[in-house]
């Protein structure tokens, strides 16, 4: 069987960016250009890719990491002398697709159409071409009277007649590497020194070498980024994607447009996404969760039946049957177990929350771990910071925490203790008792619930 391999130019300064980073590793919903090109090239099954970079580019090889093979381009000449760069990392593959780093909303369904035509047709080159109202700058397709195409031209050295053709070169092309390569090396460099494909149309033409075309069908995914306003356009354009994939789902969105969902997200069905929610990074939803208003997930893990209204969670997981805000908080490193309420105002970071657990408004737990069933009164803090070292603080299940205590790390509450309104606690406290004051004091221990006050019992 032939191989098929895609090649995916990304040397480019991109210094239209004004950027100090490579073009190609500017985020559209989230991830790179240059990942989104790279995944659209597995989807649509090529079994390797091989990206070309700049010597200066290691960033790009440290955001791609193992996925693709590599080929430098020492030198600016051209797209021919980028592609001629990556002929020994193709591994001999016996058909090549050419795609573009900065060109992220190439759909794996074009490219799977347009190597698929290639084949079949038994062609040199097939091109990708676009219709567009305003091809203004543009390289323009040239067919001669039975509807092959004869050349491209660039606008530059286009007549009026040429410059009226509507149908354009997207620049992504799918080659026989046999023929290919041997063509490619003996193209001359134009006045410049530069080497571009488009010469290898002329030469298939004059060698009697078919030459294929795919018009595509969405102008859009053709469009390259050059500048950060196309940037901003290209993340529209996949965001609405992303939004109406998810919609036909089974996801509900009240107002989709003002939605913001990322490229690597996952959402079960019956879940609804309210206004002005944000979902970034590799965050997972589970189903009939309820997300937003006014929300920011981001690299979360949520369960099923959920419900974040908002609030902020980041790099966390919260299993299923729990909720968080208005206005609350859960900062990474956290994990709320199931069934836990954290209301308005409440506050996590880097703790364990147990299954059950009410925080109903204006407290915080940091670094801290905490038992099932606990009831976590209006104003309670973990003071966990000595300035230099942070401590952990340990509740226990059953545990009621009045309101504005203050539990000074390294603490821990023994299971059924409870604490005062304004306790400051500062020792640890022993299962089973009420401690009360500033700083806190305990009452007698009591060794089972029924030797409890009726007042504390549990």
């Amino acid at each position: 069987m032939s191989r098929h391999a895609a090649v995916i130019l990304a040397a480019g300064k991109g210094t239209r960016m004004k950027s100090r980073l490579p073009k190609v590793l500017h985020r559209v919903c989230g991830k790179e250009m240059v990942s989104l090109v790279a995944e659209t090239a597995r989807k649509a099954g090529f079994e390797q890719a091989t990206v070309v970079i700049a010597p200066e580019h290691q960033a790009v090889r440290d955001s791609l990491g193992a996925s693709v093979t590599y080929a430098v381009q020492s030198e600016q000449r051209g797209t021919g002398h980028a592609l001629l760069q990556a002929r020994a990392a193709t591994n001999g593959a016996d058909h090549l697709a050419l795609m573009y780093g900065d060109v992220p909303l190439i759909r794996a369904e074009t490219l799977r159409g347009l190597m698929e035509l290639h084949t079949d047709s038994r062609a040199a080159v097939t091109v990708l071409t676009a219709l567009v109202p305003d091809p203004h700058g543009l390289g323009r397709i040239v067919r001669n009277d039975a509807g092959g195409i004869t050349r491209i031209v660039e606008e530059a050295d286009a007549d009026e007649k040429t410059k009226a053709v509507r149908e354009i070169n997207t620049g992504l092309y799918c080659f026989d590497a046999a023929w290919m390569w041997p063509v490619l090396e003996a193209l001359k460099p134009s006045r410049s020194g530069e080497i571009y494909l488009t010469d290898l149309i002329e030469e298939a033409c004059r060698q009697r070498r078919i030459v294929a075309s795919m018009a595509a069908a969405d102008v859009q995914e053709v469009q390259g980024v050059n500048t950060r306003v196309q940037l901003a356009e290209a993340e529209a354009a996949l965001g609405k994607r992303i939004r109406e994939r998810w919609m036909l789902a089974g996801v509900t969105m009240i107002d989709p447009a003002s939605v913001y969902i990322d490229f690597d997200i996952e959402i079960g069905a019956d879940t609804i996404i309210h206004p002005n929610t944000h979902i970034r990074g590799k965050t997972k939803i589970g189903s009939d969760c309820e997300i937003g208003p006014n929300s920011i997930i981001e690299n979360a893990t949520i369960g099923d039946r959920c419900k974040i209204k908002a609030s902020a969670m980041e790099n966390s997981t919260m299993e299923s049957d729990s909720d968080l805000g208005p206005f609350g908080h859960v900062r990474p490193g956290s994990h709320i177990e199931s069934h836990v309420h954290l209301g308005n105002y409440a506050e996590v970071s880097r703790s364990r929350i147990g299954s059950g657990t009410k925080m109903g408004h204006m407290s915080f737990m940091g670094d801290a771990r905490v038992g099932k069933n606990v009831n976590i009164g209006a104003g309670t803090i973990t003071t966990n910071y000595d300035g230099i070292r942070k401590h952990i603080t340990i509740i226990e299940d059953d545990v009621k925490l009045g309101c504005d205590t203050m539990l000074v790390a390294p603490v821990t509450l023994g299971a059924r203790s409870m604490t005062g309104a304004g306790a400051v606690v500062t020792k640890d406290v022993g299962p089973y008792t009420v401690a009360v004051g500033l700083p806190a004091k305990p009452f007698p221990k009591r060794t089972t619930p029924k030797e409890c006050p009726e007042w504390c019992k549990h």
